[in-house]
Protein backbone atom coordinates (compact mmCIF):
# COMPACT_ATOMS: atom_id res chain seq x y z
CA UNK A 1 0.00 0.00 0.00
CA UNK A 2 1.44 3.54 -0.79
CA UNK A 3 2.62 6.00 1.67
CA UNK A 4 -0.01 8.69 1.87
CA UNK A 5 2.29 10.92 3.52
CA UNK A 6 4.99 10.63 0.65
CA UNK A 7 4.33 13.30 -1.95
CA UNK A 8 2.73 12.24 -5.01
CA UNK A 9 1.00 8.87 -3.22
CA UNK A 10 -2.45 8.33 -3.15
CA UNK A 11 -4.81 9.60 -0.61
CA UNK A 12 -6.46 6.54 1.65
CA UNK A 13 -10.23 6.67 2.90
CA UNK A 14 -8.70 6.20 6.34
CA UNK A 15 -7.10 9.87 5.66
CA UNK A 16 -10.01 10.77 3.70
CA UNK A 17 -12.25 10.17 7.01
CA UNK A 18 -10.21 11.85 9.37
CA UNK A 19 -9.91 14.97 7.88
CA UNK A 20 -13.61 14.85 7.43
CA UNK A 21 -14.20 14.29 11.13
CA UNK A 22 -11.29 17.23 12.07
CA UNK A 23 -13.65 19.43 9.72
CA UNK A 24 -16.85 18.42 11.82
CA UNK A 25 -15.01 18.84 14.90
CA UNK A 26 -13.65 22.60 13.97
CA UNK A 27 -17.50 23.47 12.23
CA UNK A 28 -19.06 21.88 15.85
CA UNK A 29 -16.55 24.26 17.99
CA UNK A 30 -17.15 27.22 16.09
CA UNK A 31 -20.67 26.53 16.42
CA UNK A 32 -20.78 25.79 20.17
CA UNK A 33 -19.24 29.53 20.51
CA UNK A 34 -21.37 31.13 17.97
CA UNK A 35 -24.08 29.92 20.00
CA UNK A 36 -22.55 30.40 23.53
CA UNK A 37 -21.89 34.16 22.45
CA UNK A 38 -25.46 34.44 21.33
CA UNK A 39 -27.27 32.94 23.93
CA UNK A 40 -24.74 35.48 26.04
CA UNK A 41 -25.69 38.41 24.42
CA UNK A 42 -30.08 37.30 24.61
CA UNK A 43 -29.31 36.62 28.36
CA UNK A 44 -28.54 40.06 29.21
CA UNK A 45 -30.61 41.97 26.63
CA UNK A 46 -33.67 39.35 28.46
CA UNK A 47 -32.28 41.22 32.16
CA UNK A 48 -32.32 44.91 30.57
CA UNK A 49 -35.26 44.06 29.53
CA UNK A 50 -36.93 42.30 32.79
CA UNK A 51 -35.34 44.13 35.33
CA UNK A 52 -37.75 47.49 35.59
CA UNK A 53 -41.26 44.92 35.62
CA UNK A 54 -39.04 42.89 38.71
CA UNK A 55 -38.04 46.52 39.99
CA UNK A 56 -41.77 47.27 39.63
CA UNK A 57 -42.83 44.44 41.46
CA UNK A 58 -40.82 44.71 44.75
CA UNK A 59 -41.15 48.05 44.86
CA UNK A 60 -44.91 47.09 45.48
CA UNK A 61 -44.34 44.32 47.62
CA UNK A 62 -42.20 46.82 50.22
CA UNK A 63 -43.82 48.96 52.97
CA UNK A 64 -40.48 51.18 53.93
CA UNK A 65 -37.64 51.96 51.58
CA UNK A 66 -35.80 53.96 49.08
CA UNK A 67 -37.73 52.97 46.06
CA UNK A 68 -34.88 54.70 43.57
CA UNK A 69 -33.07 52.26 44.63
CA UNK A 70 -31.76 49.29 42.48
CA UNK A 71 -32.32 46.26 44.48
CA UNK A 72 -32.57 42.42 44.07
CA UNK A 73 -34.80 41.54 46.88
CA UNK A 74 -37.18 43.47 48.60
CA UNK A 75 -36.12 44.54 51.97
CA UNK A 76 -39.24 43.49 53.18
CA UNK A 77 -42.58 42.22 51.82
CA UNK A 78 -46.10 43.20 52.19
CA UNK A 79 -49.42 43.28 50.92
CA UNK A 80 -49.83 46.45 52.47
CA UNK A 81 -49.83 48.88 48.88
CA UNK A 82 -52.24 46.30 47.23
CA UNK A 83 -55.26 47.04 49.81
CA UNK A 84 -54.42 50.85 49.77
CA UNK A 85 -54.01 50.86 45.78
CA UNK A 86 -57.66 48.59 45.83
CA UNK A 87 -59.74 51.61 48.40
CA UNK A 88 -57.35 54.09 47.80
CA UNK A 89 -58.50 55.38 43.75
CA UNK A 90 -61.03 58.40 43.56
CA UNK A 91 -62.50 55.98 41.15
CA UNK A 92 -63.30 52.25 42.52
CA UNK A 93 -60.66 49.86 41.32
CA UNK A 94 -62.94 46.96 40.58
CA UNK A 95 -64.60 50.15 38.33
CA UNK A 96 -61.86 50.58 36.15
CA UNK A 97 -61.25 46.86 35.93
CA UNK A 98 -64.80 46.67 34.63
CA UNK A 99 -64.28 49.19 32.51
CA UNK A 100 -61.26 48.06 30.77
CA UNK A 101 -62.94 44.71 30.34
CA UNK A 102 -65.80 46.74 28.46
CA UNK A 103 -63.41 48.19 26.25
CA UNK A 104 -61.06 45.82 25.57
CA UNK A 105 -64.16 43.50 24.83
CA UNK A 106 -65.99 46.05 22.34
CA UNK A 107 -62.62 47.39 20.62
CA UNK A 108 -61.44 43.63 19.69
CA UNK A 109 -64.40 42.44 18.84
CA UNK A 110 -64.96 45.79 16.21
CA UNK A 111 -61.13 46.23 15.13
CA UNK A 112 -60.74 42.53 14.28
CA UNK A 113 -63.88 42.00 12.39
CA UNK A 114 -63.64 45.46 9.91
CA UNK A 115 -59.94 44.55 9.16
CA UNK A 116 -60.92 40.81 8.46
CA UNK A 117 -63.39 42.52 6.15
CA UNK A 118 -61.85 45.00 4.72
CA UNK A 119 -58.59 42.96 4.09
CA UNK A 120 -60.74 40.34 1.58
CA UNK A 121 -61.36 42.52 -1.30
CA UNK A 122 -57.93 44.21 -0.60
CA UNK A 123 -56.48 40.13 -0.86
CA UNK A 124 -58.53 38.08 -3.81
CA UNK A 125 -60.93 40.46 -5.71
CA UNK A 126 -60.53 42.28 -8.60
CA UNK A 127 -61.31 45.93 -9.30
CA UNK A 128 -59.42 49.00 -10.43
CA UNK A 129 -56.90 50.55 -8.10
CA UNK A 130 -57.16 47.81 -5.37
CA UNK A 131 -53.28 47.85 -5.02
CA UNK A 132 -53.21 51.50 -5.10
CA UNK A 133 -55.56 51.91 -2.10
CA UNK A 134 -53.83 49.43 -0.32
CA UNK A 135 -50.29 51.50 -0.28
CA UNK A 136 -52.16 54.51 0.26
CA UNK A 137 -53.11 53.07 3.26
CA UNK A 138 -49.63 51.40 4.32
CA UNK A 139 -48.30 55.03 3.61
CA UNK A 140 -50.80 56.35 6.38
CA UNK A 141 -48.45 54.02 8.86
CA UNK A 142 -45.67 57.37 8.73
CA UNK A 143 -48.39 59.35 10.91
CA UNK A 144 -47.74 58.65 14.59
CA UNK A 145 -50.78 58.39 16.52
CA UNK A 146 -51.17 61.52 18.26
CA UNK A 147 -51.36 63.72 14.98
CA UNK A 148 -55.00 62.17 15.20
CA UNK A 149 -56.12 63.44 18.70
CA UNK A 150 -57.75 66.81 17.58
CA UNK A 151 -59.73 65.59 14.85
CA UNK A 152 -60.33 62.25 16.74
CA UNK A 153 -61.62 64.64 19.33
CA UNK A 154 -63.64 66.67 16.97
CA UNK A 155 -65.30 63.67 15.62
CA UNK A 156 -66.60 62.07 18.63
CA UNK A 157 -67.89 65.64 19.52
CA UNK A 158 -69.58 65.64 16.25
CA UNK A 159 -70.90 62.42 16.48
CA UNK A 160 -72.52 63.07 19.96
CA UNK A 161 -70.51 60.76 21.92
CA UNK A 162 -69.70 63.14 24.69
CA UNK A 163 -73.65 63.82 25.36
CA UNK A 164 -74.37 63.91 29.03
CA UNK A 165 -78.09 63.06 29.45
CA UNK A 166 -78.86 59.72 30.82
CA UNK A 167 -76.36 57.81 32.63
CA UNK A 168 -76.63 54.38 31.23
CA UNK A 169 -76.53 55.75 27.58
CA UNK A 170 -73.62 58.59 28.55
CA UNK A 171 -71.55 55.31 29.48
CA UNK A 172 -72.55 53.37 26.59
CA UNK A 173 -71.80 56.17 23.99
CA UNK A 174 -68.57 57.25 26.18
CA UNK A 175 -67.36 53.43 25.62
CA UNK A 176 -67.65 53.82 21.84
CA UNK A 177 -65.77 57.12 22.11
CA UNK A 178 -62.81 55.44 23.49
CA UNK A 179 -62.70 52.48 21.02
CA UNK A 180 -64.06 54.65 17.15
CA UNK A 181 -60.66 55.94 16.52
CA UNK A 182 -58.80 53.10 16.49
CA UNK A 183 -61.12 50.42 15.24
CA UNK A 184 -59.12 51.30 11.82
CA UNK A 185 -55.94 49.22 12.41
CA UNK A 186 -53.81 49.44 9.46
CA UNK A 187 -51.16 47.05 11.00
CA UNK A 188 -54.37 44.68 11.12
CA UNK A 189 -55.12 44.97 7.41
CA UNK A 190 -51.90 43.99 6.67
CA UNK A 191 -51.65 41.17 8.53
CA UNK A 192 -54.77 39.47 7.58
CA UNK A 193 -54.09 40.76 4.28
CA UNK A 194 -50.85 38.90 3.74
CA UNK A 195 -52.97 35.64 5.14
CA UNK A 196 -55.53 36.08 3.06
CA UNK A 197 -53.16 36.07 0.08
CA UNK A 198 -51.93 32.44 1.21
CA UNK A 199 -55.38 31.06 0.66
CA UNK A 200 -55.91 29.11 -2.93
CA UNK A 201 -57.45 30.99 -5.58
CA UNK A 202 -59.28 27.67 -6.65
CA UNK A 203 -60.96 27.48 -3.25
CA UNK A 204 -62.56 30.67 -4.19
CA UNK A 205 -63.53 30.33 -7.89
CA UNK A 206 -64.92 26.55 -7.05
CA UNK A 207 -67.31 28.34 -4.34
CA UNK A 208 -68.58 31.21 -6.62
CA UNK A 209 -69.07 28.32 -8.98
CA UNK A 210 -71.45 26.79 -6.52
CA UNK A 211 -72.93 29.79 -6.22
CA UNK A 212 -71.76 31.29 -2.84
CA UNK A 213 -71.68 35.15 -1.90
CA UNK A 214 -68.91 37.11 -1.41
CA UNK A 215 -70.05 37.16 2.47
CA UNK A 216 -70.35 33.27 2.41
CA UNK A 217 -66.80 32.83 0.79
CA UNK A 218 -65.48 35.65 3.35
CA UNK A 219 -67.35 33.39 6.64
CA UNK A 220 -66.56 29.99 5.43
CA UNK A 221 -63.28 30.06 3.47
CA UNK A 222 -61.44 32.98 4.64
CA UNK A 223 -61.67 33.31 8.39
CA UNK A 224 -61.35 29.75 9.07
CA UNK A 225 -57.68 29.49 7.07
CA UNK A 226 -56.74 32.90 8.75
CA UNK A 227 -57.45 31.85 12.02
CA UNK A 228 -53.90 32.16 13.14
CA UNK A 229 -52.94 35.42 12.12
CA UNK A 230 -56.58 36.66 13.26
CA UNK A 231 -55.65 35.40 16.82
CA UNK A 232 -52.37 36.81 16.63
CA UNK A 233 -54.10 40.32 15.86
CA UNK A 234 -56.65 39.93 18.55
CA UNK A 235 -53.60 39.53 21.04
CA UNK A 236 -52.18 42.85 19.49
CA UNK A 237 -55.14 44.43 20.13
CA UNK A 238 -56.37 43.41 23.71
CA UNK A 239 -53.04 44.41 24.63
CA UNK A 240 -53.57 48.05 22.90
CA UNK A 241 -57.10 48.69 24.33
CA UNK A 242 -55.88 47.34 27.56
CA UNK A 243 -53.10 49.76 27.90
CA UNK A 244 -55.55 52.52 26.88
CA UNK A 245 -53.78 55.83 28.31
CA UNK A 246 -53.34 59.37 26.45
CA UNK A 247 -57.04 59.20 24.49
CA UNK A 248 -59.18 58.59 27.01
CA UNK A 249 -57.38 60.38 29.13
CA UNK A 250 -57.79 63.20 26.83
CA UNK A 251 -61.22 62.63 25.87
CA UNK A 252 -63.50 61.03 28.83
CA UNK A 253 -65.48 63.65 30.89
CA UNK A 254 -66.47 60.87 33.47
CA UNK A 255 -63.51 59.58 35.64
CA UNK A 256 -65.64 56.61 36.53
CA UNK A 257 -65.85 55.55 32.91
CA UNK A 258 -62.07 55.08 32.31
CA UNK A 259 -59.99 52.23 31.74
CA UNK A 260 -57.39 50.48 34.08
CA UNK A 261 -54.36 52.02 32.61
CA UNK A 262 -55.74 55.78 32.96
CA UNK A 263 -57.59 55.10 36.12
CA UNK A 264 -53.76 54.38 37.43
CA UNK A 265 -53.36 58.55 37.52
CA UNK A 266 -56.09 59.00 39.60
CA UNK A 267 -54.33 56.38 41.92
CA UNK A 268 -50.98 58.85 41.61
CA UNK A 269 -52.61 61.53 42.42
CA UNK A 270 -54.36 60.45 45.74
CA UNK A 271 -51.14 58.82 47.14
CA UNK A 272 -48.65 61.48 45.53
CA UNK A 273 -46.01 60.85 48.62
CA UNK A 274 -46.27 56.62 48.18
CA UNK A 275 -45.90 55.48 44.57
CA UNK A 276 -45.28 52.00 46.02
CA UNK A 277 -49.49 51.95 45.74
CA UNK A 278 -49.30 52.95 41.96
CA UNK A 279 -46.80 50.14 41.65
CA UNK A 280 -48.85 47.69 42.85
CA UNK A 281 -51.32 49.17 40.23
CA UNK A 282 -48.93 48.83 36.93
CA UNK A 283 -48.44 45.39 38.33
CA UNK A 284 -52.48 44.30 38.50
CA UNK A 285 -52.83 45.92 35.30
CA UNK A 286 -49.71 43.75 33.97
CA UNK A 287 -51.26 40.15 34.90
CA UNK A 288 -53.90 39.75 32.52
CA UNK A 289 -51.58 40.50 29.12
CA UNK A 290 -49.14 38.17 30.47
CA UNK A 291 -52.24 35.68 31.18
CA UNK A 292 -53.28 35.98 27.23
CA UNK A 293 -49.95 36.05 26.13
CA UNK A 294 -49.46 32.41 28.03
CA UNK A 295 -52.88 31.12 26.56
CA UNK A 296 -52.17 32.62 23.23
CA UNK A 297 -48.37 32.13 22.52
CA UNK A 298 -48.28 28.86 20.34
CA UNK A 299 -51.22 31.12 18.41
CA UNK A 300 -49.71 33.83 18.33
CA UNK A 301 -46.25 32.38 16.67
CA UNK A 302 -48.11 30.53 14.30
CA UNK A 303 -50.24 34.11 13.02
CA UNK A 304 -47.26 35.72 12.27
CA UNK A 305 -45.33 33.15 10.65
CA UNK A 306 -48.36 32.50 7.99
CA UNK A 307 -48.40 36.52 7.81
CA UNK A 308 -44.63 36.65 7.00
CA UNK A 309 -45.37 33.58 4.76
CA UNK A 310 -48.18 35.24 2.79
Amino acid sequence: MADATLPGAPVTTDAYAAAAAQLKARRRRRERAVNTLAYAVLIVIALIMLYPFYWTLITSLESTGNIYEAKILPAAVSLRNYAEMWRGTTVPFWRLILNSVIVCTLGVTLTVTLATLAAYPLAKMRFPGRDLIFYAILALMVLPNESGLIVNYITVIKLGLLQQTNPVLDAARQYLAIVIPGIASIVGLFLIRQAYLSVPLELIEAARIDGASELKIWRRIMVPLAMPTIAAFSIFEFVAYWNSFLWARVMLPDKNLMPLSAGLLELSGTFSTNSRAVMAGAVITIIPILIVFAFGQRYFMKGLEGAVKG
